[in-house]
């Protein structure tokens, strides 16, 4: 490079480019990632990011070389890449026993920096007598910063699986500015069966309330029901966790396809499925036949000459949105199928902007017993528009062909005469074959 007197000093391109080179070894710029706990997904024990925590003596067999994780774990280390930190010509050495515990139950009561979202504490108490679960949130500890300032507004959200959606969901309140936010707050589902018991999985997700942005989600915790034992209360502190991912089999492995491709299957069988639109609680009663007992009058329900079925629709919890304010207009209709005179039709009165409505009203059917048997009664739950066609929310069906609760009710309900048979059903978006619309 030369420079002539009385000219500026100019440097090309080229050679700016050629002072700028550093010779040596380019090592990778560390990313953020790594300075978090993540799990595999070809090993279900979690790797630290820093061996240093809990250092492995050389001879250890728990202590791995560079290379020898490399070769032994496959292509895992594309998925984590850890920079070791070792003497120098020695290498580094990483250690399995700094891995982080990410178990779905914590006992120990220093589990805070077990995971980098944090860990949830809750109770949860099924009360099988008036059929609902409660859900204590207790506290949440070590939270994520999702805000500027190094904070976060978190609040929970409920969902019950299978079948998530907006009827299912319960919330808490939200804490603002806070890492280690406490709530004592109970959320009631009502009208959770037995069955629901043993096939449902409650899921607590953990969000960051943003009101210029969407809320961001900061993890979850799911618990199988049928971890809770009715009238008993079992206390958890768990990891918050990531959602499981849906990986696309052409970004994995051989490996890993098949799991993925079952993932998309148990994704579409979700899609597919029926989804839940709130729950019904009926009662039913079949009256014997009066005739022995006389009387002229033939007006109320237990002064009747002739058997028949007694239908009391009592409320609804938990039921669907179906109007722009965040509510419905619910009311019920039910019917007594086959219907060859169209007479069997019943109605409740219409409440007004609600989703937990309680009717506590009773219908009569005049039916024997042996007709009884090859009918079908068909209740279903309406939003009421006016000016234009009443939303469908759910419906429910219970006859000798029925499956679940509705076939147990019926069952029950014919078995025992004279007797009063209560039962809460699950709605659900299928309606009728045989509904006629208004």
């Amino acid at each position: 490079m030369t420079v002539r007197r009385g000219k500026k000093l100019s440097i090309s391109i080229q050679e700016h480019m050629a002072i700028d080179v550093c010779p040596g070894p380019i090592r990778p710029i560390r990313q953020i990632s790594a300075y978090f706990p993540r799990l595999s997904p070809t090993s279900p024990t979690p790797i630290s990011p820093n061996p240093a925590v809990s250092p492995v003596p050389p001879s250890s067999p728990l202590a791995l070389s560079p290379g020898s994780v490399a070769s032994g774990m496959g292509g895992a280390h594309l998925l984590s890449p850890l920079l070791a930190h070792g003497r120098p010509g020695g290498g580094g050495s990483l250690s399995l026993t700094s891995s982080v515990d990410t178990s779905v139950e914590i006992n120990s009561s220093d589990s805070d920096d077990c995971t980098a979202l944090g860990t949830l504490e809750f109770e949860l108490r099924y009360e099988q007598s008036s059929s609902e679960l409660h859900c204590t949130v207790l506290r949440a500890k070590g939270l994520k910063p999702m805000d500027f300032n190094g904070l976060a507004d978190p609040y929970v959200k409920l969902h019950l699986l299978p079948g998530a959606c907006k009827a299912n969901k319960l919330k808490t309140k939200t804490i603002r500015n806070s890492l280690n936010p406490v709530w004592n707050e109970t959320l009631t589902y009502v009208g959770i069966t037995e069955e629901d018991m043993h096939r449902k999985t409650l899921r607590l997700t953990v969000c960051d309330e943003d009101k210029l942005t969407h809320n961001e989600l900061i993890g979850e915790s799911r618990v199988p029901l049928k971890r809770v034992k009715p009238d008993q209360t079992k206390h958890f502190h768990t990891c918050l966790e990531h959602p499981p991912p849906i990986p696309s089999p052409t970004a994995m492995g051989e490996a890993l396809r098949g799991i993925s491709c079952y993932l998309r299957e148990w994704e579409n069988e979700q899609l597919h499925s029926l989804e839940e639109r709130g729950r019904l609680l009926l009662s039913l009663q079949f009256l014997e036949d009066k005739n022995a007992e006389g009387g002229g009058g033939g007006g109320g329900g237990e002064g009747r000459r002739s058997g028949g079925l007694r239908v009391g629709v009592k409320r609804c919890a938990h039921l669907a949105a179906m109007d722009v304010n965040g509510f419905s207009d619910p009311y019920v209709k039910i019917y007594l199928k086959p219907d060859i005179q169209k007479k069997s039709k019943h109605k409740t009165a219409v409440m007004k902007k609600t989703l937990n409505p309680e009717f506590n009203e009773e219908f009569f059917y005049e039916i024997s017993l042996a007709e009884l048997a090859n009918k079908t009664l068909e209740v279903t739950v309406w939003d009421y528009d006016l000016g234009r066609s009443n939303d469908f929310i759910g419906g429910v069906c219970l006859s000798c062909h029925s499956q679940g609760d509705a076939l147990r009710h019926w069952m029950d309900c014919l078995k025992n005469k004279g007797r009063r048979v209560e039962r809460w059903h699950i709605l659900t978006n299928e309606l009728p074959r045989t509904l006629s619309h208004d």
